[in-house]
């Protein structure tokens, strides 16, 4: 068998690769990954290229790429002319993304931590709990950072 003939069962190919069947089945939806080939009994059968294909986007994925950044990855990579510098330009976009989030993960952790400072295990109610509901009564929640934008 050739590297490109269809041999691995979804199964297989999800053992083979660190990626869940589920996820398989659903980069196959969003368009980031073929379907693999059936076979007489339906079953699903991928290649090792497919294999090392979803090995690379688990790792774009593992780096918390974004769905689109990681499609724009792939198509850069059938385009090797223009890959270099907008590849570049797509990482330069990611990491703007993971210094603002952790920014705002530290001013979180600043956060919690002051709220952490409110137990001090005296008196009858929790002054954690004590606090979340002075804060929740507050408008606007003056120190907390704005939600994080969802990065998926």
């Amino acid at each position: 068998m050739t590297p490109q003939t269809p041999q691995h069962r979804i199964g297989d190919a999800a053992r083979l690769s660190g990626v869940s069947a589920a996820n398989i089945r659903y980069y196959e939806k969003e368009g980031l990954f073929s379907p693999g080939v059936r076979g007489d009994n339906s079953y699903r059968f991928y290649s090792d290229a497919d294999l090392h294909r979803l090995r690379y986007i688990r790792l774009c994925r593992a780096m918390d790429m974004s769905l689109e950044e990681v499609r724009t990855l792939l198509a850069l990579d059938v385009d090797a002319a223009e890959a270099d510098h907008a590849a570049c330009a797509t990482l330069d976009e990611h990491l703007q993304h993971v210094r603002t989030r952790l920014a705002e993960l530290r001013t979180l952790e600043q956060e919690l931590l002051a709220l952490r400072g409110r137990c001090d295990g005296t008196g009858g109610q929790c002054h954690v709990i004590e606090a979340l509901h002075e804060r929740a009564d507050a408008e606007p929640v003056p120190a907390l950072a704005p939600l994080a934008r969802r990065h998926v």
